[in-house]
């Protein structure tokens, strides 16, 4: 038995309700007894933006595994990520607290460490009966990060890059070297490890001579495979960190065979996109410029956008060997499924190139959550963002609240995806800078005060800031309340 009771396929949505009506009295601790425990895969992507197959963001993305989890559960067509960055993203998402309140705005802090006291999902889970298993990346992939007592058992991350691995393996990365048949993408100033790129020991991509199952990511998907054909007795949260599409863009060759380079569909790119942003703006918009230029001087844009496609072909095929793992599994009729990525990722729009920004192509995700092989997919185009992640898994696990959490539990839209829904999505990147992402707008304010204001209706490109056009004054004004309260000193 996987779980503390087993559900035929036609009754689990019926039971499900149900049990999301119980939680959502104030009898919890009668819902707690019902063992009403169901077990979560948690799937998570790294540095996927919306080029997905259900989400429309690119018209050559190969993505089946993703649509077909998003034709059995509830798409979230405008889910944003807490933070543009791996590591607050996911401190934010695993903790249910932002950034603005932590003080983790980097991928420097070892969060475990500064902040001892939060509560994560894993611990929570754990320490309430679940059997927690994590694989992979999970919290940021930089040794340390990773707080062990989370885990009842650990499949530890294995790289495919070889800073990453050499990183991994405790080598003494100042002295970095490109081994042999290494950087694939052969640009000399990535091979020479000079600037620009800001960080050419991972600014990689190519084709890998390796099968799926010898890669880091398929390695990780093989254990989590193993596992879910022997479940254990209690219920489990099972976590499975894939890398992809994270730079190095690597994947194995028959993923980029998969698109034809010279018909690739390229970004629809401005050269004067920046002009009316606020200063603060283009200091975002150049944090990684001289990447771009780089590869856009030596010819190789296309090139990239190619291996950027494929490593999202790959993360999707290693998705699918999950789903087909639970379909087989006894656990199948009573586990949870839910995907997301820690963020987006530019190329080239705003001439911005990797992550790290407030506007729409850092911060829009793929959020799916489905709670049976057997339910009918829905899409909710409410605006929403991962800090409400770990309350709806709360709720729809019969758990305990977490005083902490400052988000939100979606199982009303889980319920009604056209539910009257009120509560925007908020970015955060560093201290005082923040997005509020409504179903209508994007507003970003600075630390500095600039401003920027998108009507997403009409310009989904975000290429017209209207924060200063005297006829959205009275919409700026209502979206600045839903700014954080506080900033946090960064940690």
């Amino acid at each position: 038995m996987a779980c503390q009771y087993q559900l035929r396929p036609r009754v689990l949505i019926a039971s499900m309700i149900v049990a999301v009506t119980l939680l959502s009295s104030s009898d919890r601790t009668s819902a707690q007894q019902a063992h009403l425990r169901f077990n979560v895969l948690m799937i998570v992507v790294d540095d996927m933006n919306d080029w997905v197959g259900c989400l429309g963001g690119h018209p050559q993305a190969h993505t089946p595994n993703i649509d077909r989890l998003a034709a059995r559960g509830v798409l979230f067509t405008n889910a944003h990520c807490s933070a543009p960055v791996c590591n607050p993203s996911r401190v934010a998402t695993m903790t249910g607290v932002r950034p603005s309140t932590t003080g983790i705005y980097d991928n420097r802090v070892r969060w475990h460490e500064a902040v001892p006291e939060l509560v994560s999902i894993p611990q929570h889970f754990r320490s309430h009966g679940y059997l927690t298993a994590g694989g992979g990346k999970v919290y940021h992939h930089m040794p340390g990060f990773n707080r062990p007592t989370d885990w009842s058992t650990r499949f530890e991350q294995v790289f495919d890059g070889p800073y990453q691995d050499q990183s991994s393996r405790g080598v003494d990365v100042s002295r970095f070297a490109w081994p042999d048949g290494f950087p694939l993408n052969g640009l000399s100033a990535v091979r020479a490890l000079a600037k620009p790129p800001k960080n050419p020991r991972e600014f990689d991509w190519g084709p890998l001579s390796k099968s799926d199952s010898e890669t880091g990511d398929g390695q990780m998907i093989r254990w989590a495979e193993e596992f879910l054909s022997s479940p254990p007795d209690q219920p489990f949260l099972l976590t499975a960190g894939i890398f992809r599409p994270h730079l190095p863009f690597y994947a194995p060759r028959k993923y980029f065979d998969l698109f034809q380079p010279d018909a690739l569909v390229l970004p629809q790119i401005r050269s004067d996109d920046c002009d009316d942003l606020p200063a603060i703006g283009r200091q975002f918009a150049n944090g990684r410029r001289e990447d771009l230029l780089l590869v856009m001087q030596e010819g190789r844009y296309r090139e990239m956008v190619h291996a950027y496609l494929a490593s999202i072909a790959f993360a999707d095929a290693m998705i699918g060997r999950l789903l087909d793992s639970l379909d087989a599994s006894p656990a199948a009729n009573s586990t949870i499924v839910v995907l997301w990525s820690d963020h987006g990722w530019h190329l080239g729009e705003k001439m911005a190139l990797h992550k790290f920004t407030l506007w729409e192509r850092s911060t829009h995700i793929p959020l799916i959550i489905s709670l049976s092989p057997e339910q009918q997919g829905s899409r909710c185009d409410r605006a929403t963002d991962l800090i409400n992640l770990f309350p709806t898994l709360n709720e729809l696990c019969g758990l305990p609240r977490v005083a902490a959490n400052e988000g939100i539990s979606l199982v009303p839209l889980l319920r009604d995806p056209t539910h009257n829904w009120n509560t925007p999505a908020i970015t955060t990147s560093g201290r005082g800078n923040h997005a509020v992402r409504t179903d209508h707008y994007r507003y970003i304010r600075y630390t500095d005060g600039g401003e920027e204001l998108y009507d997403h209706h009409n310009d989904p490109n975000e290429w017209t800031n209207l924060a200063d056009n005297q006829s959205y004054l009275s919409v700026r004004e209502s979206l600045r309340q839903w700014l954080p309260p506080h900033d946090a000193a960064a940690r």
